[in-house]
């Protein structure tokens, strides 16, 4: 049966959406201030923690749909795919520099859409060389041009590697995983499917809190928690925590229940795009020619892909190679 295009275009309005909250993932620590992105974090997740024990309350209705085993993967989900997941991303940017990590999480998406369409054939597999060639292409084009950038030590290469490859690992296993389990659930607990990943990451930032402040990595205790002197982290962390977080998984489920994952792995794409667009910003500059022709390659992958969905894919999938 296919899918209606209405539902289609439904699930990739929200997955913009969403990869442009999780691209707030990458200025995190250029919005710290005088505070360290330790302080950030914590703040963020535990926020984020609060809107999901509040969701959670509001949809405990629903909490009869799903077992204890459910509810417990949801929160751990959360805490994998949100607070692993944002770690590993501020990590790498801060040892690694602002090339290495986003270039590798720009491989995500061509990932997802291999391991989506080989478990599920929804698309015949000649369709998908052009547009992930596109991406592919676009992600090497954006990040090339900065090569020239002072070496970094080796150490710190190595551990913006580490992260890196880190936040790879955390978000293809997180994406299998959650788009498995939200195939098999009512869509009516959505929302409390949501909710219980954002507790889930706030219970883990919670966990780690007096870790972080034994070993002095929290500079709010010595710096000042309070209003006056903190308020731009609040801010940032509020606004982070909104869109990235909340908006951003939100988003992403009703994305996810609406696409196959040969097209919402591609959508990650767009994460990359808006993430350098931000961070172009925070740098006060313009792109440069190849970087905008590395952008343009992007946005045309992403576009070429749904206008295939929309024209050829059937769900669940059963299109044959050709």
């Amino acid at each position: 049966m296919r899918t209606s295009h209405t539902s289609v275009v439904a699930g990739v309005i929200f997955a913009i959406v969403a990869t442009l909250g999780w691209a707030l993932n990458f200025i995190a620590p250029y919005v710290t201030g005088a505070y360290s992105v330790y302080d950030l974090m914590s703040v963020r997740f535990l926020m984020a923690g609060g809107v999901g024990v509040a969701g959670v309350i509001l949809c405990r209705a629903q909490l009869r749909a799903l077992s204890r085993g459910q509810c417990l993967l949801a929160a751990v989900l959360g805490a994998w795919g949100c607070l692993g997941y944002g770690v590993c991303i501020a990590a790498g940017v801060i040892f690694g520099g602002p090339v290495l990590t986003p270039t590798f999480v720009g491989m995500v998406p061509v990932l997802l859409a291999l391991i989506g369409n080989a478990g599920h054939k929804t698309l015949r597999w000649r369709l998908l060389v052009m547009p992930l060639g596109c991406i592919t292409l676009g992600l090497l084009l954006t990040n090339i041009s900065s090569l020239h950038q002072v070496s970094l030590s080796r150490q710190s290469w190595l551990a913006g590697l580490f992260f890196s490859l880190g936040a790879v690992a955390l978000w293809l296993g997180f994406s299998v995983i959650n788009q498995k389990q939200l195939a098999h659930l009512p869509a009516n607990v959505t929302s409390l499917w949501t909710a219980l990943m954002l507790t889930g990451a706030g219970a883990a930032a919670l966990f780690i809190l007096p870790w972080t402040y034994a070993t002095g990595l929290l500079r709010l205790p010595t710096l000042g928690a309070g209003w006056s002197q903190a308020w731009a982290l609040y801010a940032w962390s509020l606004v982070i925590a909104v869109m990235s977080t909340v908006v951003g998984a939100w988003a992403w489920n009703a994305a996810t229940r609406r696409l196959p994952m040969v097209l919402s792995g591609q959508l990650i794409a767009l994460e990359s795009l808006f993430a350098t667009l931000l961070g172009l910003w925070f740098h006060q500059r313009w792109p440069t020619p190849m970087e905008t022709a590395g952008l343009a390659a992007v946005l045309v992958g992403v576009v070429m892909s749904v206008r295939i969905i929309l024209a050829d894919a059937t769900f669940p999938g059963s299109a044959t190679d050709q």
